[in-house]
């Protein structure tokens, strides 16, 4: 990998992910692209910055000429709130986005493209416990639809055309950098916000509800490792499993009053429920660790006691 792509650089994931690859791969190397989102100064400052429809597939095909780019990581979507909110919207920039890259990356033979997948690739038909990584893919929104449209276009592109698509199912993701942006899981996130700033939480699902999570600085070493991986040793691509911790948001509270004790949290859960409960509570991730040695190095407490401290020094 000698010139990297980030699509949906301004998001949760890959506002971090593009810092992370900058510093491994040199700053010139990365270019970032976003659609309608300005950049942090940070970012637009730190590298190369491009304005870009994903569904726009000539526009995609100047920049990844205009850079040389080898490498792409896909990570602009619509998520699974807003994809219900807005279905057709969530359909065109996932799949015709999609769609786009893999063609362009056909086209200009690309080494590599990474494309996350997610837990709603599940749904109410799949096991909830220890989600095996073969199983019933069976999702209730546009979003998971999406995704599982998205993981089987790259394995078919993979073995049809031979170009290396890989992707891993993310969990929830929670970071201390940015925003929620429209996930089902984004309670995880602003729960934290409003410990510190407020020391009080609504929680828009039940207290019992659990689903699997990921600290972000585990989403990012997971797609990097995964796009470093022999290729040999993969016998999946584009639907990876990957497991860090799982926990109720009843647990969460819990590990926050640890360090906020006057933290109170209610629940009252709104539409955003019925995806949660559609979702896994925890998976089986042992063919990441076995194929391309996924391992995760943050738990509840480590994340929580993380999180606390870079919140309390950016928002007090």
């Amino acid at each position: 990998m000698k010139r990297i792509l980030v699509t949906g650089a301004v998001g949760q994931i890959g506002s971090e992910l593009t810092g992370k690859l900058r510093e491994k791969y040199g700053t010139d190397s990365v270019v970032a692209v976003g659609h309608r989102t300005k950049p942090t100064e940070k970012m637009r400052n730190a590298g190369p910055f491009e304005f870009i429809d994903i569904c726009d597939k000539d526009a995609l095909e100047k920049v990844v000429v205009k850079y040389n780019i080898d490498t792409i990581y896909h990570m602009a979507a619509i998520l699974s709130v807003i994809g219900e909110q807005k279905p057709q919207l969530a359909f065109k920039v996932n799949m015709i986005g999609l769609y786009n890259i893999l063609e362009v990356g056909l086209e200009h033979k690309l080494e590599r493209i990474m494309c996350p997948s997610s837990i709603a690739v599940f749904g109410p038909k799949t096991p909830k416990d220890n989600t095996p990584n073969e199983t019933i893919l069976c999702p209730t929104t546009m979003y998971g639809v999406t995704k599982v449209a998205g993981e089987l276009l790259g394995d078919y592109y993979f073995k049809r055309f031979g170009l290396d698509v890989r992707g891993v199912r993310y969990p929830g993701i929670i970071s201390s950098e940015t925003l929620p942006g429209g996930g089902t899981t984004d309670y995880a996130v602003a729960i934290y916000y409003e410990a510190i700033k407020n020391k009080k939480y609504t929680c828009f699902v039940r207290e019992d509800t659990v689903l699997p999570m990921m600290y972000m600085p585990d989403c990012i070493k997971a797609i990097i490792d995964l796009a470093e991986a022999d290729i040999s040793k993969l016998k999946h691509h584009c639907d990876f499993n990957v497991n860090s911790m799982s926990f109720s948001a009843g647990e969460l509270a819990d590990s926050i009053k640890k360090h906020i004790p006057e933290f109170t949290c209610e629940y009252k859960p709104d539409f955003r429920q019925e995806i949660a409960d559609s979702w896994p509570r925890s998976l089986d991730d042992s063919s990441a660790r076995e194929e391309w040695g996924w391992k995760p190095e943050y738990d509840i407490d480590s994340m929580t006691e993380d999180m606390i401290a870079k919140l309390s020094n950016k928002l007090l």
